[in-house]
């Protein structure tokens, strides 16, 4: 694979209007070299016989049923709030008019 070169780093920098100095052209060619080299490496290993994963470990639900529980009661629910109608929660309206 070639290697990454300082000109390409300037013209990719250009072409994205982002200013780079001279010693960070230098970083970014030494830093997309390493990128590029170990993308490469793994593409050496990476055998039609070799699953793909998305997680290097098996991943597990830990999630707990969905059962029903002890619920608040209207009034319960409606005891704490600022305003209410007797039934819902009563608010401001943040869009349009307010009514």
């Amino acid at each position: 694979m070639p290697d990454i070169t300082s000109e390409q780093v300037a013209h990719l920098a250009n072409l994205a209007r982002i200013a780079l100095t001279p010693d960070e052209i230098e970083k970014m060619t030494e830093e997309l070299s390493l990128i590029v080299d170990s993308v490469a490496k793994v593409t050496e290993v990476a055998t039609p016989d070799v699953p793909a994963t998305s997680h290097p470990v098996p991943l597990e639900n830990v999630s707990r049923p969905d059962e029903v529980g002890e619920t608040l009661t209207q009034e319960q629910a409606l005891s704490g709030a600022p305003d209410s109608d007797g039934e819902r929660f009563r608010v401001t309206a943040i869009l349009g008019e307010e009514q």
